[in-house]
């Protein structure tokens, strides 16, 4: 009897996708052992997204990466959304008021170098086969004969996820449109909008640069059906684009191009058992908007503390089912946004073509709208649900707080994090306190303590236990040792031992 090779870790992600990623960068620099399995053997230069926005990033600084994505693409104001109505980002309270426009191939790039400088194993031509789990962890084939074994597994294996279909976890929605082109062309013209976007009765055109001469069209012409796989020819291209935008750019040289279908799915449980959904492999939508590979990364930065919490056995399996309490409600609201945005940009019907109409008419007029649309678009809006009687910031996004060290460093150390978003690098918990707060002392191998740089501003009197994502865990206004003491162990597990 041939025994199989076997690999052993913490954690198994089935998928080497931007979410897939940064949750092994996270498992692997809190010291969790972690393995991917990537069924491609080389790497896809199939870059559907572009759009990096504000909450992704202020998510990527926390890891140290924003700056070095941001060299890689160009910032922009706003989004132009059916062509004249635009959501403007300028006035995001973030470090970020911005979307990044950049290929998806660069986030895998600094995702997937952080990954590896943390320790994490990729291996690639490792196509999952076959999936068991018990009470004590999980075991998945691969094709290649090798067998790997795990306390906890996670598929963020995209759209056609093999980890959500070997659980037999169901996906239900449906397409909402088909025969979308993508194609990687060169334009004679380059497009006055760094995002030049184009829809009418005739269809849609979307273009974004690669940074290289490049371009990447999504396009979807209403009279032409294309099936999955074919590859229109630079003329049906040219003749969407010129009816969608008034000008085909001089678009030439396809080097690449391809026709798939969008769909609006999403699966009911996020977990199942010791496996996790995460990205696509559990919430698909239209690409409006731009939130896909933002949602992915977001659901990734949730679940990775919790995961490395559990491993540690500083937290119970409660913590875990959070992820789908929190993250689910976040998919479907995606699922609406972008469903609403494509729907109207392709609608038929009189009273649907009236509304685009009607908001294209009016442009810039609607301030309140498009801010709401800004920061719901961004993620910064996201929240998450608090107990009842909790404090009113429990469960919500910290912006970047200026922060000053709780005491004075010896001499030759370092003063400490100057921001939050620099605090979190660590991985930990950060206490945000005006005090000097003895209580503190035995958590801190997982807790950073720092004061707020305005010891008078509006949450002076509040003390603050910020999540290893960046959103509240608990807070009080003056609380006594006591009840400090208890949030901590309620949250960081038993203190340390002195």
């Amino acid at each position: 009897m041939t025994v199989k090779p076997t690999t052993e870790a913490d954690v198994i992600i089935v998928g080497a996708g931007p979410t897939g990623l940064l949750l092994a960068g996270d498992l692997a620099a809190a010291g969790v052992g972690v393995t991917v399995l990537e069924k491609r053997t080389v790497e896809s230069n199939l870059t559907r997204a572009f759009a990096v926005h504000a909450r992704t990033l202020e998510l990527l600084d926390a890891r140290g990466l924003a700056d070095e994505l941001i060299a890689t693409g160009r910032p922009l104001g706003g989004l132009r959304m059916m062509n004249r109505v635009g959501i403007d980002l300028s006035s995001l309270p973030s470090r970020f008021p911005f979307v990044l426009i950049t290929p998806q191939y660069h986030v895998e790039r600094v995702l997937r170098e952080r990954a590896e400088r943390a320790g994490a194993a990729i291996v690639r031509g490792a196509e999952v086969t076959a999936l068991r789990q018990d009470a004590e962890g999980v075991t998945l084939e691969s094709a290649d004969g090798r067998s790997h074994r795990a306390r906890y597994a996670v598929g963020t294996d995209g759209v056609r996820s093999a980890v959500r279909e070997l659980l037999g976890v169901p996906f239900p929605g449906e397409s909402v449109v088909d025969s979308v082109v993508l194609a990687d062309v060169r334009l004679e013209r380059e497009p006055a909008d760094a995002i030049a976007v184009g829809a009418n009765k005739s269809g849609f055109s979307f273009i974004a640069p690669f940074g290289d001469g490049w371009y990447r069209v999504i396009a979807w012409d209403r009279n032409e059906h294309h099936e999955d796989g074919t590859t229109p020819t630079p003329e049906q291209l040219a003749a969407i684009v010129q009816a969608t935008q008034g000008e085909d750019y001089g678009l030439h040289d396809v080097r690449w191009s391809s026709t798939f279908h969008s769909d609006e799915r999403q699966a009911p449980n996020y977990r199942s058992g010791r496996v996790f959904l995460a990205g696509d492999a559990a919430h698909c939508h239209s690409p409006a908007g731009g939130q896909g590979m933002n949602t992915g990364l977001q659901d990734a930065a949730n679940l990775s503390w919790k995961l490395a919490a559990a491993l540690r056995g500083r937290a119970t399996d409660a913590l875990l089912d959070t992820y789908q309490t929190e993250r689910h409600p976040v998919g479907k609201a995606v699922l609406r946004t972008s469903g609403a945005l494509i729907r109207i940009a392709l609608a038929e019907s009189a009273p649907t073509r009236a509304l685009r109409g009607a908001l294209t008419a009016l442009g810039g007029h609607l301030d309140l709208l498009t801010e709401r649309g800004a920061r719901t678009i961004s993620g910064i809006e996201i929240a998450y649900p608090a107990p009842k009687g909790a404090h009113p910031q429990v469960g919500k996004r910290v912006p970047d707080l200026r922060l000053t060290a709780l005491s004075k460093p010896s001499e030759g150390e370092p003063a400490g994090p100057e921001r939050l978003y620099e605090a979190l690098r660590a991985g930990k918990f950060v206490l945000v306190s005006n005090d000097e707060l003895a209580a503190v002392a035995p958590w801190s191998d997982r807790l950073v303590p720092a004061a707020p740089a305005d010891p008078h501003g509006k949450l002076a009197d509040t003390v603050l236990l910020i999540r290893p994502d960046g959103y509240v865990a608990w807070a009080a206004v003056d609380p006594g040792q006591g009840e400090l003491r208890e949030a901590l162990t309620s949250w960081l597990g038993a203190p340390a031992e002195a």
